[in-house]
This record gives structure tokens, C-alpha cells and sequence, in this order.
């Protein structure tokens, strides 16, 4: 999300900071002065905040009341969020909704002018889920393939990020952005096999077993949530919003838009070029 954002404000010409914990790999467009630096250590943020007048914030809850308070100490007058819709979400058992409810709350408690984007799932999740399957084996095992989703297209969120940031009229507003239509998983599954152009199957499986699978790469609350959202979205299909298009003034780019953009990503030999 950050080099779109960044790439953004670029072509916007606005002048750039970014923050990286490694600048010598960041490889961000000419004119964007790199900064070494980490959110996890906020004594790292003090010679980047110089002069910064606004900040794109992503979240890291452990740190987040010093980082802000750093911001705040150098004069930072707007910040926005990179929060999620789950913090909607008030069960009080949502890893995600915990993780960015407290970056919210810092951020709110500050005093500094503030917005939150708020995306439901990212249509990249689909990369980490179903990228190496595809690639090895054009086949997809997930669980609830009937469950739609609303996925967004990452290029959405940094358009709605860079409007509060640049334009005024955004203070104080907290953005859930979905993409324009609920495509369930197996309907993903169909634009992806378009946009490549060779054949996915999708291979049903159950909770249990999907469970197993997820829980050798992911904490297990994020393959609760997970399992969680799939669940629930079966039984109460999530419903799309047009945030996108009354912040940036365009409809939102849809799933197969994003298969398309990303279709290099599901190519066999994309992990042994180091993509």
C-alpha cells in the first residue's frame, strides 16, 4: 500500500517523504527522499518527521501512541489511517478489529486531524491463499466456495488515502471501502482463469481442513477470522459500498479488473524470478 500511495502523491506532484526499513531496496520513484526507519522504533521516526506537515500512517498498534506523539512533537497537522472494517466489528474476539482499533484510538486522542480508511479484505489476500497452488498446480482447495466477497482492489485504497491526504473536506471521516460487487470464491477463482489464460479448478474442502492448511503460515485467530468472515458470508452475503467512487469520483475497479492487473503474479515461474 505504501508505494502506491507514494507513487501516487508522486504523479499528484506533491513533494514526498518515505520511511522504509531498508532504502537501499525501496526502489521508490526519483524525487522521494528516503528515510531509514522503523514504526516498531519510534526513536528511528525523528529526523523523518522533520517538516512533515502530513502522514500516511500504517498500522502498528505496539508503537502507535509514540509514533503519534512523535508526529504531533514535530508538527504533523494530518494524518490518515490505514485501518480495516473490521474494526466495526465489536465482539471483542477479532484479532483484526483489536489490532486497528488501537492505532485508531491513538490517532483519534491526538487532537491532530485525522482520517481512517477502512478497506474490507484486500483482493491480494488471494496472492498469499491461492498463488502457490495455482502456480504449481492451476488448482485451488479452499473452503465455503459459494461465500462472496467484496473484495477491493489495493490501488482503490491508495486513491481514497491520497485524496485525504491532498484534499481537504476529509477530516474527521472514517472510509469503508469495498470493491463494486460481492464475487464469491469460486467465481474468483473463474476471473483468474480468464485473466491468465489457462484453466483453474477449484477444489472444495472442508473447515477442518483448510484450518490445517492455513494454520502452518498464519497465527490462529487470523485463521479463525478468516474462517470466520467465510462463514458468516454465506449465510449473510456481505453488501458493496460506493465509497471509492464518492471520494475519487469513479466506480471502484472490479475483481476481474484486479486478476488482470495482477496475472503475471499466477505465472509458474513467478517465485523463481524472485517477483
Amino acid at each position: 500500500m505504501g508505494r502506491h500511495v507514494v507513487g501516487r502523491l508522486v504523479r499528484a506532484g506533491a513533494r514526498v517523504r518515505a520511511l522504509t526499513r531498508n532504502p537501499a531496496t525501496a526502489a521508490l520513484p526519483e524525487g522521494v527522499e528516503t528515510y531509514e526507519g522503523d514504526l516498531r522504533h519510534p526513536h528511528t521516526l525523528r529526523a523523518a518527521l522533520r517538516g512533515v506537515e502530513r502522514l500516511y500512517l500504517f498500522p502498528v498498534p505496539e508503537t502507535a501512541r509514540e509514533v503519534v506523539a512523535a508526529a504531533r512533537e514535530a508538527g504533523v497537522r494530518r494524518i490518515v489511517v490505514l485501518s480495516s472494517s473490521s474494526v466495526l466489528d465489536t465482539s471483542g474476539d477479532n484479532h483484526s478489529a483489536e489490532h486497528h482499533r488501537a492505532v485508531e484510538r491513538a490517532v483519534r486522542e491526538s487532537g491532530i486531524e485525522w482520517t481512517f480508511v477502512r478497506p474490507d479484505e484486500f483482493a491480494t489476500n488471494v496472492l498469499w491463499k491461492w498463488g502457490p497452488s495455482i502456480r504449481g498446480e492451476g488448482v485451488v482447495r479452499a473452503p465455503y466456495g459459494d461465500a462472496p466477497r467484496v473484495l477491493v482492489h489495493e490501488a482503490d485504497v491508495a486513491d481514497v488515502a491520497v485524496a485525504a491526504l491532498l484534499e481537504d473536506g476529509h477530516a474527521g471521516q472514517a472510509y469503508v471501502l469495498t470493491g463494486p460487487e460481492a464475487i464469491t470464491q469460486t467465481e474468483q477463482v473463474r476471473a483468474i482463469a480468464e485473466a491468465i489464460g489457462r484453466p483453474v479448478a477449484f477444489e472444495e474442502i472442508t473447515p477442518d481442513q483448510a484450518r490445517e492448511a492455513m494454520g502452518k503460515a498464519m497465527p490462529a485467530p487470523v485463521v479463525e477470522m478468516v474462517l470466520g468472515y467465510l462463514a458468516d458470508a454465506v449465510a449473510h452475503p456481505p453488501v458493496p459500498v460506493d465509497t471509492v467512487r464518492r471520494v475519487t469520483g469513479r466506480p471502484a475497479r472490479t475483481f476481474a479488473h484486479w486478476a488482470a492487473d495482477h496475472a503475471a503474479d499466477f505465472t509458474p515461474d513467478h517465485e523463481e524470478a524472485g517477483v
